[in-house]
């Protein structure tokens, strides 16, 4: 490993976190020649410099979230003469050099950052992540699924290439119209579409709004809204309520904002921080993300379901505490001949660990298999008969 490579890479990482951060972005560092040397890496890397403090008592939350990644202490900045050799080598095993961006701009007028890796003669598959959140956070997810497919990681709208002035509709057929688009600027007539967390919610509404162009559904614990006919975590109910508030006004997004970062940061795995924590950036980012997500989060997805033929997977665990499993089971039971799969553990911030059994379960569904093993074999794996009516109305379990 080269001097330096590490600390270029997590610069890198954390380049979409310090371009909407107000500056200055402080961050631990003890040693003023590494200090001197991250400026010279940052300007290298077209990534905005951190201020480097020796004192870090005082850092606030994205602050200490920086701190982390980086971690001068431990990984000091290479020096002058190795610098070009960092930055190229670091470049080149990058997210972003991996996976080729282009921007879909959608009917509405609104830039659609999008990733591709992959063979495009290879079956298409679209990545529908969690809502705000950067693209390379399903990095691998889409960098095992390149190797068979040809995978599309598209980021939220008004989110990444909008930062200034968005005002367009935030609701969920625009959001699942997005995802169309996506289809039609790399030009193609359908795609599979695996949805993780709120992406699941607009997988779903982009099927049924244009079953034809949906070849499958692969729904991962889901953030479903089924009304009365599915219960929601403490969590869920927690953040739809503090979305709600913070998406009224600017006023009342500066108003939640410390809460909402300070929840985030208090659950978010280290190594994802930096990724997860990006729409609580500043308080106007996380109003457009409540506007987003919480629409996501509030949109009843029964009259989306109704007559829903699409070849589907639902993934789900036994003991998710963030979305409720059993709102999968219930999306599951009204998709008829839809497989569910249910695990003993996970849950959206595992998720994206992107663990090799789970991709692989992805990667065999959409390659044909729908006869999948699980850990839990009393639900997972098995096929989900069509809900049952009573003389033309549906009988909820």
């Amino acid at each position: 490993m080269t001097p330096g490579r590490d600390l270029a890479a997590a610069l890198l990482a954390a380049g979409p976190l310090l371009r909407v951060l107000p500056p200055p972005v402080r961050v631990r560092c003890a040693d003023p020649a590494t200090a001197a040397a991250l400026a010279r890496l940052c300007d290298r890397l077209d990534v905005p410099a951190p201020a480097p403090v020796t004192d870090a008592a005082d850092l606030g939350p994205f602050e200490r979230v920086v701190s982390g990644l980086l971690d001068l202490d431990a990984n000091p900045a290479p020096p002058p003469a190795d610098e070009p050799r960092v930055v190229a080598e670091a470049r080149e095993q990058d997210f972003t050099c991996r996976f080729r961006r282009t921007d879909v701009r959608t009917g509405d007028g609104v830039v659609l950052p999008t990733y591709a890796a992959g063979d495009p003669d290879r079956p298409p598959v679209l990545m529908v992540s969690a809502c705000g959140m950067p693209a390379r956070l399903a990095e691998g997810w889409a960098g095992r699924l390149s190797r068979d497919f040809h995978v599309l990681v598209p980021e939220t709208r008004g989110l990444f290439a909008d930062v200034d002035g968005f005002s367009a509709d935030t609701g969920v057929v625009a959001q699942a119209d997005d995802l169309l688009a996506v289809l039609d600027r790399f030009g193609l007539r359908r795609a599979h579409l695996i949805g993780l967390c709120g992406g699941a919610v607009l997988a779903v509404v982009a099927a049924a709004r244009a079953p034809e162009r949906v070849s499958s559904l692969s729904l991962w614990h889901g953030d479903f809204d089924l009304g009365d006919e599915s219960p929601k975590t403490d969590h869920q109910q927690n953040l739809q309520a503090l979305m709600a508030m913070a998406a009224r006004s600017p006023q009342q997004a500066a108003a939640v904002h410390a809460v909402l970062t300070n929840t985030m940061l208090g659950v978010a795995p280290p190594r994802l921080a930096h990724l997860v924590t990006y729409p609580y950036a500043t308080p106007e980012l996380l109003r457009r993300y409540c506007r987003l997500n919480g629409a996501i989060m509030g949109t009843d997805l029964r009259p989306y379901l109704a007559g829903l033929t699409t070849r589907t997977l639902v993934v789900t665990s036994e003991d998710d505490h963030t979305a409720h499993p059993a709102g999968s089971r219930a999306v599951a039971a009204r998709i008829a001949g839809s497989v569910l799969h249910v695990a003993e553990h996970g849950d959206h911030l595992s998720l994206f660990h992107a663990e090799e059994s789970l991709v692989d379960l992805a990667a065999r569904f959409v390659a044909g298999d729908d006869a999948l093993g699980t850990r839990s074999p009393a639900e997972a794996g098995r096929r989900v008969p069509p809900v049952p009516t009573r003389g033309g109305e549906e009988v909820f379990p």
